[in-house]
């Protein structure tokens, strides 16, 4: 069987009882949550890529813990840009920390190292990785054993993604991200991200990546560097990840998605061809 994990990312807490954009997080979340018990308890851990929080206050990191508590696996929570990196970390044992006091760290898997990098930059909602977590991230991959590959998660993508809004507040040093993964490429399996609300899919370099919606409120889809940058209430979603020798399989899953479902197969006796030319769609 191969190794599964799931991914979530932007939960976007608020405090308790509160509200963001119409939605409830706090409820969307736990029915995120309940679907991955009933559905993948397998999974051997999930990873939430960042915005744990929309205001990074101590409630909303407690209204977040309480939520993940439900949850059947371990987890490993990293920072977005709407978190804060002192109040999370107080908060959550979820949450990797380096020895210079960022949400970065690592997990061995059959399948690779894990790496979970901090792109949070408290000023601004673009990402950043300073010298030190540059540092920390050149050690980490080349302590690896020379045949170790790589699996990597951050919040900001390192690299345009075409949603102009989105575009403008990635990573920033995405120029020296690239000139530090540049020796350890071939060896990076998968890079997955969070920050743009969107399920978008393709490669970096030749680094396969994916991205998927927040459990919350979403971007929506614009390419036109001109148009308004809108938020949607498109549906949530969290990812399910397949990961073997040769393959990575990653499945964006609409958790509350309430459209009919129906047999491809006719029952006993009726065609099928006026099976479906003859459906009666709710």
């Amino acid at each position: 069987m191969p190794f599964k994990f799931i991914h979530l990312t932007d939960t976007h807490l608020a405090n308790p009882g509160m509200k963001l954009y119409g939605l409830d997080p706090r409820a969307r979340l736990d029915a995120a949550i309940a679907d991955i018990n009933q559905h993948q308890p397998d999974a051997a851990f999930a990873v939430v890529t960042g915005d744990l929080t929309h205001w990074g206050e101590p409630e909303s990191y407690a209204n977040f813990a309480e939520a993940m508590a439900a949850l059947k696996i371990p987890y490993i929570a990293m920072v977005g840009n709407h978190d804060r990196r002192v109040t999370c970390l107080d908060a959550l044992k979820a949450a990797p920390r380096d020895a210079n006091g960022f949400v970065q760290g690592t997990r061995t898997t059959e399948h690779g190292l894990f790496v979970f990098l901090d792109t949070l930059d408290e000023t601004s909602h673009a990402g950043e990785m300073c010298a030190k977590r540059f540092g920390w991230l050149a050690s980490t991959l080349a302590a690896a054993p020379a045949e170790q590959e790589f699996v990597v998660f951050m919040h900001h993508p390192p690299f345009p993604v075409g949603v102009h809004a989105m575009d403008e507040i990635g990573l920033k040093q995405s120029t020296e991200f690239g000139e530090i993964i540049a020796p350890y490429r071939a060896r990076i399996r998968h890079l997955f991200f969070g920050h743009v609300h969107r399920p978008i899919f393709g490669s970096f370099g030749k680094i396969p990546f994916s991205t998927l919606r927040g459990t919350n409120h979403q971007v929506w889809f614009e390419l036109n560097a001109g148009a308004p940058h809108l938020a949607s209430h498109e549906p949530p979603a969290y990812g399910v990840v397949l990961i073997d020798d040769e393959n990575i399989v990653v499945h964006s899953h609409d958790f509350l998605d309430e459209s009919l479902r129906f047999p491809f197969e006719p029952p006993a006796g009726v065609d099928g061809r006026d099976y479906a030319l003859n459906f009666a769609a709710r």
